[in-house]
Parts: structure tokens; C-alpha cells; sequence
């Protein structure tokens, strides 16, 4: 038996490579801001070191992900390449339900600061995961 660690790579450097997010940066803030959990606790560091195997779960442009890490990268290839770094454990669940209409404003010429707050609410309101996912990440 060899006595040499398991090889580990950097949360946030893993997502970037995976192409789930376009930046690392972007990366970094999904992590810090307490929106990936791995293995079943929240992630607050993008340098928190990942193996194969682990199970993540985030979500992205109104996507919950469920994913398991099956191999680390050295660098952030093609797409081809991005995808058989993790395997699906459940499909993508998406955020924003259809059955919701989308939401039209009666009037015309720029909503004032009433409409925009009626229609934050409104629209934070249909997210199932509103208050651990939110909406106003870049992300």
C-alpha cells in the first residue's frame, strides 16, 4: 500500500473547470456566499479541498445541480472534457417553475420604486429554495 494522500483540488477552481460557472471569481462567490454544500454541509471558502467522490450540491442560473465528483482536472478544457469530470446524481431541477406566468406590467416608461419592490417580492416569492438560493447572484 502507498502511504501517499488522496489528491485534492480547490472548491472553486473545481466548478470553474467543471464549467458551471464562466469565472472562477464567479466561483469563489457562489462558494462564499453559503450556496454549495458538499457532502451535506455548506461550503463558506473556495479554498475548501474537494476529492473524487465527494457529492455537491448548488445552484446555478436557476438550477439546483446534484452532482458526485468522479476526477479532478489540471485545467479548464472543452465542454466534452468539462462533463466527465462529474456524474448527475439526480437530474437538474429547475428553480423557476413554468406553471408561473411571467409577470407583465400594465403601463409603460420605467417601473417606479413600488413596482420594482412589488415585483421583487413577487418573484422571490415563486423560487422553492428563496431563502437558501438566491436569485440576486450573479451566478
Amino acid at each position: 500500500m502507498s502511504d501517499q494522500p488522496l489528491p485534492t483540488m480547490r472548491l472553486d477552481k473545481w466548478l470553474w473547470h467543471a464549467r458551471f460557472v464562466k469565472t472562477r471569481t464567479l466561483a469563489q462567490k457562489l462558494v462564499e456566499g453559503g450556496k454549495v454544500r458538499l457532502n451535506g454541509e455548506k461550503q463558506h471558502k473556495g479554498s475548501t479541498n474537494i476529492r473524487v467522490g465527494d457529492d455537491l450540491s448548488f445552484a446555478v442560473h436557476d438550477r439546483l445541480h446534484m452532482v458526485r465528483v468522479i476526477a479532478l482536472s489540471d485545467r479548464r478544457g472543452p465542454a466534452s472534457q468539462a462533463q466527465s469530470l462529474y456524474q448527475e446524481i439526480e437530474p437538474a431541477v429547475n428553480l423557476r417553475t413554468s406553471a408561473s406566468a411571467p409577470i407583465t406590467r400594465s403601463g409603460k416608461g420605467r417601473p417606479s420604486k413600488k413596482d420594482r419592490r412589488a415585483y421583487n417580492k413577487l418573484t422571490a416569492s415563486d423560487l422553492p429554495f428563496a431563502a437558501e438560493f438566491s436569485k440576486d447572484d450573479p451566478c
